[in-house]
């Protein structure tokens, strides 16, 4: 870069990209990378896991072939060893195209110095831990790796020079992803069914549209227009095709028409390039694993294909002690690869995206709201075909108040003349119903007024009614009868005891804070006393003391102030309360 011919302007330039270069690599993070090795390992884990799958679908065939004998099975095994040999033509592909992924991987690893020439499993000092094998992977450790943050040999070995017409590797990449493309929806999509049942489809190259909407519309045409078993393979040729399908040339950084490789591989770290060589190979083994499972279902007898079964048990949602119950338990078959579709039309509101897919069967969450719920749908799913059959569904919810109980018997008491509120709950009831012995009882609301009359005790009572009518007792509670506590008296902010000021002119009767009652009390009448003062204490009405203010200025600092009062409350008793203040 520095050689001896080289003008001072090259030099120059060569100095800053010398700069540049070491820039970038510092720019690199070692979390960054680390969280490059931890998402490959993630990819590499479930590789394993749509290998694992795939496999699982080609020993069911196998497995069947070897189970169908006698004269009168001949064919159903020929259609059996049918599949079973557009299975191997497939696993044959893709196991071309992982190897050659792997081999990518290995070259640019072994040019940015490190060691893979030694395999070693689970040595954390080892980055080849297990060869591939057939359509399996290497697995690797890139924690190993030491030039993490290399990224100019996966540039230059992968890309070249020209982002936008890559030379390197990545063009064979490109080119042999696409073929296996094709290759794949046209050894699914391709094939002989007896006399006179051929389908053929022969895939052309769409890596050019605006979104995937886009893309879908010419998949669509395409396979449209093929000569495909259009009846039981169209949806999944389809999602074959579009699941391997990349846009060709994308806008960068305001550049068009840069390559897919280009973008992917631009200045990536060297494990960053490892990362996304296994995300392309977990594309490709995923399509293998749909194309093996649609070949399995064509041997599947049935309008629909399952492959799992498991116990469903059905009963009441809502149950009381001493009830009789109806339970319904049964085996549902279901296909893991062919989950239904739920929708909420009516009784609750959830998003698609917030609906969970498991074991067959649509999960959704809903916010109970506060009386009874009847949430509505449909549910869908394909058959072989690919065509989706709707029923509606109907669910009937029966809303309980959440409720614990613990009680403080000792301070059970019911004032008179007060609107003792209660909020009563008969669990497993649909409805509530409270009573009283000696206290009348009152709807307010979302809670009952208990309001007890003269004598020293009352019962309340809480029984539930069932859908149909009837009433159940459920509990019985004594509680003791009481006048309402004697309120403070306040002067302006301060209570009985505390120090005031001469300029307040007001005095309240409440309750203090730790009286949780809500109750109003009026001053009907007060009088004022200072010690020492001559002559007749001022007194007056209602809660003003303003009659009283030049007695109050008068008296000294640190003297006290006393009031005399008649207070009625709400239960219409007439107190006399008395307060002393310092001043």
């Amino acid at each position: 870069m520095a050689g001896g011919k080289e003008t001072p302007r090259q030099k120059m330039i060569g100095m800053m990209y010398l700069v540049l270069t070491a820039l970038l690599a510092l720019n690199v993070s070692k979390s960054v990378l680390d969280a490059f090795v931890a998402i490959e390992e993630n990819i590499q884990k479930a590789n394993i896991v749509q290998v694992d799958r795939g496999n699982g679908f080609y020993m069911d065939v196998k497995s069947e072939i070897a189970s169908t004998k006698g004269a009168d099975q001949m064919a159903k095994k020929k259609k059996l060893e049918y599949v079973l040999k557009q299975m191997d033509a497939i696993d044959k592909e893709t196991a071309t195209l992982i190897s050659k992924i792997d081999e990518i991987k290995v070259e640019i690893l072994k040019k940015s110095g490190e060691s893979v020439d030694k395999f070693e499993n689970n040595s954390e000092e080892a980055i080849m831990w297990v060869k591939g094998e057939g359509v399996k992977p290497t697995r690797m450790h890139l924690m190993a790796v030491q030039a993490k943050d290399q990224y100019d040999v996966p540039m230059h070995e992968i890309v070249g020079e020209d982002l936008k017409n890559p030379t390197g590797l990545g063009k064979g990449l490109w080119d042999d992803f696409n073929n296996y493309r094709n290759k794949i929806v046209e050894l699914t999509g391709s094939y002989a069914w007896g006399e006179g049942q051929k389908f053929e489809i022969k895939p052309t190259s769409i890596n050019d549209f605006e979104d995937n909407m886009d893309l879908m519309k010419k998949v669509k045409a395409m396979v449209e227009k093929s000569k495909a078993n259009l009846k039981e393979d169209k949806q999944v040729l389809m999602d074959l095709y579009m699941m391997l399908t990349k846009k060709e040339k994308n806008k960068v950084h305001d550049q068009e028409g840069i390559h897919w490789i280009g973008m992917t591989f631009d200045h990536s770290p060297l494990v960053a390039a490892v990362a996304s060589l296994s995300s392309m190979q977990q594309d490709i083994l995923s399509a293998r694993a749909l194309a093996l499972a649609h070949w399995k279902s064509k041997v599947t007898t049935g309008e629909y294909s399952f492959n799992k079964i498991m116990p469903l048990a059905y009963g009441p949602e809502v149950a009381n002690a001493n009830d009789d119950i109806e339970l319904r338990i049964m085996m549902a078959a279901f296909d893991s690869d062919n989950m239904p579709t739920v929708t909420i039309s009516e009784g609750a509101t959830v998003s698609p995206e917030n609906i969970e897919y498991k074991d067959g069967q649509g999960i959704v969450k809903v916010r109970t709201s506060g009386g009874n719920m009847t949430i509505k749908g449909t549910v869908s799913i394909k058959n072989k075909s690919g065509v989706k059959k709707t029923e509606q569904w109907t669910k009937e919810i029966v809303i309980m108040k959440p409720q614990g109980s613990i009680e403080l018997p000792e301070l059970n008491v019911l004032y008179r003349g007060y609107p003792n509120k209660v909020d009563p709950t008969a669990s497993g009831y649909p409805t509530t119903v409270l009573t009283g012995t000696n206290c009348s009882v009152s709807k307010s609301g979302n809670l009952y007024v208990a309001s007890p009359g003269a004598g020293k005790e009352a019962f309340l009572t809480v029984s539930g009614k069932t859908a149909d009518g009837k009433t159940v007792q459920l509990k019985k509670v004594k509680y003791r009868v009481s006048n309402l506590p004697d309120p403070e008296l306040y002067w302006g902010a301060a209570k009985n005891g505390e120090k005031a000021s001469k300029a307040e002119t007001r005095l309240f009767a409440k309750y203090p804070p730790e009286i949780p009652l809500n109750a109003s009390f009026t001053i009907l009448s007060w009088e004022c006393q200072v010690p020492g003062a001559s002559g007749r204490p001022p007194s007056g009405s209602g809660g003003d003391v303003g009659a009283a203010s030049g007695l109050i200025r008068a008296a000294k600092p640190g003297s006290q102030v006393s009031f005399i009062c008649k207070v009625k409350g709400p239960d219409g008793i007439v107190r006399t309360r008395a307060g002393a203040f310092k001043i």
